[in-house]
């Protein structure tokens, strides 16, 4: 993890929206070792049925960690509760430092398939709240010295994509203040879902927290953007960008499940050319298909091929689902991986039952992502890869992707 080789926020107050537990307990921990002051600003008073943690259990945690703890019952949907709550922050700590944006609301569905309530929620707490919030400190935050207001969300990218496919991205945005001479706005991205929080157990199901990293990942980009001058200002970063720039090579420290956690992984290792083409026969042995009428199989094709070779029922049992691909351009056409129906099966066509996730591309990019040249998540954030239907289980996917790297 990033070492930390002074207490460069000792004495500093922040005030943290949702940090009774993931993503904002994490920073607020990070913060109290150096000996800050944390206001935590959340909803939870009283233990969760499924979510751990309150505010007084965090509050607790970042005493002993080396802080000042201010447990707030804040809901930011609720004006008056921020307002208490910073003038609460001021009496107790005498100003605000920083402010971290954290609290938020998601929903991995389409539009027609969100609720209008939901659609309100995430609307009234990743917009209308970090507004209120950030007005509301503001004043306190002209005062300090080298005040910051740190957001957190996905990569702000006007892409259609992300409010094609996804209705919480055009609910998610991220408010900025700018004012050279007495506080530093800030924005910090992570790229859902890398991180694994009480959330993801929901959103993702069981055993998708192999997939992710831990909080510390973002609590240490926090940390070097919140100790960083003000010059820095408007800068929009991702947690792993930002720490490679600042010397951290080893990521593996911040993986759930070392060696997993890879979301810029080589899917698949390139093959070497060969005029020769060879492919497997049906005992295993290796047979050439070389002749007058026979022909190599297409990139797409083959890629299929090795799919298929790759498919166990074990892992059709922890996927459980069927991914439908629409390829465009040379070699384009339908494709599916079933990873659903007894024994699991791909090729090109229609899956044997509906699909629950559909990605678009063209073939060319799909060659590309497979063969390690274009990253998945570089082709989903640039329009290249589209996807509707059960993000969940396309994030499950990723598990596919991780085995046939180790084959090839």
């Amino acid at each position: 993890l990033l070492p930390c080789t002074c207490r460069k926020l000792a004495g500093c107050t922040l005030f943290i929206t949702g940090a009774s537990r993931g993503i904002g307990k994490a920073i607020a921990l990070k913060a109290a070792r150096d000996g800050a002051n944390v206001v935590i600003a959340a909803k939870t008073a009283e233990p969760h049925r499924s979510l751990p943690g309150t505010i007084y259990t965090a509050a607790k945690e970042i005493e002993e960690a080396g802080g000042k703890a201010l447990p707030c019952v804040v809901n930011v949907r609720e004006e008056e509760q921020i307002i208490k709550a910073v003038e609460k922050a001021v009496k107790t700590f005498g100003g605000i430092d920083i402010l971290v944006n954290n609290a938020s609301a998601i929903s991995l569905s389409g539009t027609l398939e969100t609720e209008t309530k939901k659609a309100n929620l995430m609307i009234d707490v990743n917009v209308r709240g970090t507004y209120l919030t950030s007005k509301i400190c503001l004043p306190h935050l002209r005062k300090s010295k080298n005040a910051h207001i740190l957001n957190l969300s996905p990569p702000l990218n006007m892409n259609p994509v992300w409010f094609k496919n996804h209705c919480e991205e055009s609910c998610w945005l991220t408010c900025q203040a700018r004012d050279g001479n007495t506080y530093s706005p800030m924005g910090v991205f992570f790229f859902f879902p890398a991180i694994y929080t009480a959330a993801m157990d929901m959103l993702g199901g069981s055993g998708v927290e192999k997939q992710c990293r831990k909080t510390d990942i973002l609590a240490d980009a926090a940390y070097c953007i919140l100790t960083k001058p003000k010059t820095f200002t408007g800068n929009f970063v991702i947690d792993e960008n930002l720490l490679r720039e600042e010397g951290v090579k080893d990521f593996d420290v911040y993986a759930i499940a070392p060696g997993k956690t890879v979301p810029s992984v080589r899917i698949f290792k390139e093959e070497k050319k060969s005029s020769r083409p060879k492919h497997e026969g049906p005992d295993g042995a290796k047979v050439n298909l070389e002749s007058a009428s026979a022909k190599p199989l297409s990139p797409v094709a083959e890629t299929f091929r090795v799919i298929r070779g790759a498919i166990t029922e074990d892992f059709v049992k922890a996927i459980q689902g069927v991914f439908l691909f629409e390829l465009s351009g040379d070699d384009g056409g339908t494709w599916y991986i079933d990873l659903k129906t007894k024994g699991g099966s791909a090729g090109s066509g229609k899956p044997p039952v509906k699909a629950d996730v559909v990605m678009s591309m063209s073939s060319a990019d799909f060659v590309r992502m497979f063969t390690g040249k274009l990253k998945p998540t570089m082709a989903f954030m640039s329009g290249k890869l589209r996807i509707s239907g059960n993000m969940a289980l396309a994030m499950r996917l990723e598990k596919m992707l991780v085995q046939l790297n180790s084959k090839l």
